[in-house]
């Protein structure tokens, strides 16, 4: 069914072109953010913009940027269930109108994808990772997102994968990097009370250096390879902060218990997650990620670049177009902790002098690159393309 036969294209009628993020839930992972900003920005470039979602703390900030969220049970993998949302998706299409449908996540792609069959809207989606698939079914599930008319990917490292594994050329794939609010993770920005305060809940020690590994207290994210990288680092004189939600109670507990074992439970603090991670990351003399599968992006070890700090990261994934190796920061081979040990020894043994050095190049490097202004820019730039048949290259250095 064409555009025209329809819903009746922004172009046509005058009206601002609309579009219609949709996501499972509105929680607080890089995903969810991203979708945030983008909506905030289509708002102030005068477009309309809607998010549905099965609703979650994010949904404030979408109400404050003065978007409409539309409550679906859109993290449901339930076939009826998926099929309803279809139904329901395709009237808020024709409601609306909109012009574009942008999904952020397999589940939720399947009803979007029949709804923009349905209505003629045009069908956007992100790859936030490269999703394995380990069977033909599971093959099948993920190939959703490969049949957007315009397919993004988070990184380099995503789009070789979207395209060596489902055959998008480049007509359709477009990489835009996840981007940092430079107005948030500003290091001039962040008072000596909100680091004091943080300081004090996280009963932290005076005087000694603090690694800090943030992230999803999961397994995958390496946890337990970080507490091994401590233990050979044979430093007692450091204080070593995790900081994330925690998903599997019993993984904490095997944590807690390796932890114990080295004899560093007094070295560690657990602190969960963290509503001011700038001033986090200016506790922190180090910020490790030590993930242990390839993340799509990584999206702490640029913003902690973006507030000054030493990373150390683990050498796959996304973090390879983000940290410049002996520049901005340390790439290691990941499950290695040996390697991670070392690595973290490097970054604490900065003079003043060379930590200051490579503070001015880590924030450069997010500036020119990795900036939530650039990602909305090149965002918008695709769905300008998709409606009006233009694209604009968008520049760094003029953002």
């Amino acid at each position: 069914m064409s555009i025209e036969a329809s819903i009746p294209p922004a172009a046509a009628t005058g009206r601002p072109p609309a579009v219609l993020q949709i996501l499972p839930r509105l929680v607080s992972g890089g995903a969810e953010r991203g979708t945030v900003e983008i909506a905030g920005a289509l708002i102030e470039a005068g477009w309309s913009a809607y998010v549905a979602s099965a609703g979650g703390p994010l949904e404030r900030d979408i109400s404050r940027a003065g978007v409409k969220h539309l409550t679906l049970p859109l993290a449901s993998k339930n076939p009826v269930v998926m099929r309803r949302n279809a139904t329901k998706l395709v009237r808020l299409i024709r409601q609306f109108p909109i012009d574009i449908v942008h999904a952020r996540s397999r589940a939720p792609a399947w009803s979007v994808w029949a709804a923009a069959r349905a209505t003629g809207c045009r069908f956007v989606t992100t790859f936030h990772n490269a999703y394995g698939a380990r069977t033909a079914l599971k093959m099948r599930y993920n190939s959703v997102m490969a049949r957007g008319d315009r397919v993004i990917a988070i990184s380099d490292f995503v789009a070789d994968h979207a395209a060596s594994t489902y055959g998008i050329g480049p007509e359709r794939l477009r990489t835009i990097p996840r981007g940092v609010d430079l107005a948030i993770f500003d290091p001039n920005r962040v008072g000596a009370q909100r680091i004091i305060d943080l300081t004090r809940q996280w009963r932290l020690p005076d005087g000694v250096p603090v690694v800090m590994l943030p992230g999803r207290l999961t397994r995958w994210k390496g946890a337990l390879d970080f507490a091994a990288a401590v233990a050979k680092l044979g430093r007692p004189d450091i204080c070593c902060v995790l900081v994330g939600a925690e998903q599997r109670r019993g993984f904490r507990h095997e944590l807690e218990g390796a932890i114990r074992e080295r004899g560093l439970a007094g070295h560690f603090r657990i602190v969960g997650e963290c509503r001011d991670m700038p001033a986090a990351y200016m506790l922190a003399d180090t910020v490790v990620s030590a993930s242990r599968n390839p993340e799509g992006f990584g999206r702490v070890i640029a913003e902690a670049q973006a507030m000054g700090r030493p990373v150390v990261a683990t050498d796959h994934g996304g973090a390879r177009e983000t940290v410049v190796p002996g520049v901005t920061g340390w790439l290691v081979q990941p499950r290695d902790p040996a390697a991670l040990a070392a690595a973290i020894g490097e970054a604490l043994s900065l003079t003043t002098d060379e930590r200051q050095a490579l503070a001015r190049r880590a924030i450069a490097n997010i500036a020119a690159g990795f900036t939530r202004e650039l990602m909305c820019a090149r965002t918008i730039s695709v769905y300008e393309e998709l409606l009006f048949g233009q694209s604009a290259e968008i520049d760094a250095a003029a953002q």
